[in-house]
């Protein structure tokens, strides 16, 4: 699709007019206020209070397409913050919930933001000690209860404020949205998208799973990262279907089952965790005997899919990472099929996609409508998508060495194409690392067959200069639970050594670990060791662990280092 065409497309404004127009009394949100309370949004509501804001937001007389910061949770003030920044003419900063002040600091300064709308955080005693002096900001309705006193608050300010009539009507290459990435290493870099962007992500992609306003879908994963923006904000614009906010992680299992998605999208680590507490009620090798029994097949498929909530999904995908083949299959044996697909918040996450029907366990689909994709001499994985940036924010350097003059995005992944044009990522291009024989080993493929073991949260490999790669491990919080006796630990260490054995039985030999290792400490967000979409931080684990990996490469086998 070429520019010109994309300018043509409809804006979200426009899409929600549309939405309003069509199912104004339609329930499009159903928020949980907590304490088991609900509260459900029509379109007309939604629309009335967007306009509302948008109202506040042009009585502050600020610079005509000023960059708003936004820091929430998800929450349907979240969605209504966003589109009154646009109905006002200004430009959406969406920040992860999950930051620290320093990276608080770095976003809001150099971003230029001039207000941040304040939402339902757990971290906001620390990230608040980030946020310029003298900042205005916004409360929403569930944000912090010092918050809510500090700031003007999303129900007064609505209650006060008359809606806008005439919203800003946005061109295509009007700037909507400065999404910054949350970067493995150092600065995030702020991605620039325009309506257009947004407009062809709205209009094409849910005609490749013919997605409608029948359908329901539970929004968990951080609206800051573009996957929710897209699959989520605005298929909801698009489409009209209806969407469900998740209270906490501790209600996450009842919000699901009250959702009853049809549609459901997921991070590997969640599928994981999906398939890890299904084995521990029923082992797999006993689940594919009760399978295998005709009178029982459908009854215990609808059984072990309604207690995760997904009993009417039709549509299951996994981005971000690869899922290991094991998850997938089992989740096939129950008759849900999960997607695995790619994109990157450079092209709007509009890149590759496995079609129903098409998939190819290990590879990611193929392009999308409108996309071009080819592997560079260096093997890196180069995109040219419909959808790609505009650019980083203040960074010209930066864009040139990421985007070309003729639209090709380097992807920073290593990859390959097969014959029916699918995509295969083998790894990350600084990723890769060479052992001392001078052999080259991807860690990512072996790190995603190490995760779906029971009790493991993350696994890291590491081989720098080491005559074979170890693999350090961090267990879960409930894994950590079950494992305080000496039995309990030494049953555990056996399955490790069983799962070493079987996963360098499937690699080549260049590739094989010479040590598995439990290591004491937690990786979370927290210390730095993970990004807010919970990828590896790979220079902080081996900055942590350089003085270490070299010993427990040479013990070799199942390390328990606590």
């Amino acid at each position: 699709m070429n520019a010109t065409a994309k300018t043509d497309l409809k804006s979200p404004l426009e899409a929600l007019q549309d939405r309003v127009r069509q199912q104004k009394d339609t329930v499009a949100m159903v928020q949980p206020l907590g304490g088991g309370t609900l509260r459900e949004y029509t379109w007309g509501e939604l629309d009335d209070e967007t306009r509302r804001m948008a109202s506040y937001l042009k009585s502050l007389n600020l610079p005509a397409g000023s960059n708003i910061a936004l820091m929430s949770k998800n929450c349907a003030e979240w969605m209504m913050a966003d589109w009154a920044i646009w109905m006002a003419g200004h430009v959406s900063v969406p920040l992860y919930p999950t930051l620290t002040a320093e990276s608080v600091r770095q976003i809001l300064e150099h971003s230029e933001s001039k207000l941040l709308f304040v939402g339902k955080l757990d971290v906001w005693d620390e990230a608040k000690a980030g946020v310029p002096d003298g900042m205005p900001m916004l409360s929403f309705s569930l944000s912090p209860d010092d918050a809510k006193q500090a700031f003007p608050c999303w129900p007064d300010v609505i209650r006060d404020q008359a809606p806008l009539a005439e919203i800003n009507q946005p061109s295509g290459k009007d700037l909507a949205t400065i999404i910054y990435t949350s970067g493995t290493t150092g600065m995030p870099k702020g991605v620039m998208h325009d309506f257009s962007n947004l407009a062809m992500m709205g209009t094409k992609m849910p005609t490749i799973y013919s997605l409608s306003s029948s359908d329901r879908m539970i929004s968990y994963l951080p609206l800051s990262h573009v996957a929710e923006r897209a699959a989520v904000e605005l298929a909801m614009l698009y489409v009209g279907m209806k969407i469900f906010f998740a209270e906490s992680l501790d209600t996450f299992a009842e919000d699901i089952k009250r959702a009853r998605p049809t549609l459901f999208f997921a991070v590997p680590r969640i599928w994981t965790k999906f398939y890890q507490k299904a084995s521990d009620a029923v082992p797999p090798a006993k689940l594919a005997k009760l399978l295998k029994i005709p009178l029982l097949n459908r009854v215990i498929k609808k059984k072990v899919l309604s207690a995760m909530g997904l009993q009417d999904c039709r549509l299951a995908l996994s981005g971000a990472s690869a899922l290991s083949e094991e998850v997938i299959v089992w989740f096939k044996a129950l008759g849900l099929e999960i997607l695995e697909v790619y994109g990157m918040t450079e092209n709007m996450a509009w890149s590759h996609t496995t079609r129903q029907g098409d998939q190819k366990i290990g590879w990611v689909g193929k392009p999308n409508d409108g996309v071009e994709c080819r592997i560079a001499e260096n093997g890196e994985i180069l995109v040219r998508s419909p959808g790609n940036m505009t650019g980083y924010f203040k960074q010209p350097d930066k864009t040139r060495e990421d985007l070309t003059e003729d639209g090709w995005l380097h992807t920073g992944d290593v990859g390959e194409i097969d014959s029916e044009g699918r995509l295969r990522i083998t790894g990350r291009v600084k990723e890769i690392f060479k052992t001392e024989k001078g052999k080259y080993v991807a860690p990512a493929p072996i790190e995603g067959r190490l995760v779906s073991h029971p009790g493991l949260d993350q696994a890291c490999v590491m081989g720098v200069d080491l005559p074979q790669p170890v693999a350090l491990l961090c267990l879960s919080p409930e894994e950590e639970a079950n494992l305080q006796t000496d039995a309990a630990r030494d049953q555990y260490v056996d399955g490790l050594k069983a799962l070493l054995t079987r996963v360098n039985s499937e690699i080549d030999a260049h590739e094989r670990l010479d040590a598995l290792v439990v290591v004491p400490e937690t990786w979370g967000v927290e210390n730095n060791l993970l990004t807010p979409t919970l990828k590896l931080k790979r220079n902080e684990l081996e900055k942590l662990y350089k003085d270490r990996v070299p010993g427990w490469a040479r013990q070799r086998g199942v390390i328990w280092a606590r």
